[in-house]
């Protein structure tokens, strides 16, 4: 599912008219309906705003998740939880992530 319709889909569960979202988002209701066609782009720091007044995360928004709270740790397989629990301990030590970041690269 595209982002626009989402945002469409959003908004009509709401119960809220374009008219609304526009002056929530500080643009013209014109040009809001060109984002849920998909005529324009929305802009991150919009999309940020909506998923904000909605109270949704921006993977849903984005159809990349049906959660609305978004991707979860719970989503992540074992093995991403563990390096991510990684990551957090070497966070703060500056040469062991410029080690890991060229390693990650040299994979890719």
């Amino acid at each position: 599912m595209a982002y626009y319709q989402r945002i469409r889909d959003l908004r009509e569960d709401s119960d809220k008219k374009q008219t609304e979202l526009a002056e929530y988002l500080g643009t013209t209701p014109q040009y809001y309906g060109l984002y849920e066609k998909g005529a324009n782009e929305i802009s991150f720091e919009r999309a940020i705003a909506l998923a904000k007044y909605y109270n949704v995360s921006l993977d849903y928004i984005a159809g990349l998740t049906n959660d609305k709270r978004g991707l979860t740790r719970s989503d992540l397989t074992r093995e991403q939880r563990d390096l991510l629990d990684v990551a957090d301990k070497l966070s703060g030590k500056k040469d062991v992530a410029v080690l890991l970041r060229a390693m990650l690269n040299a994979v890719k």
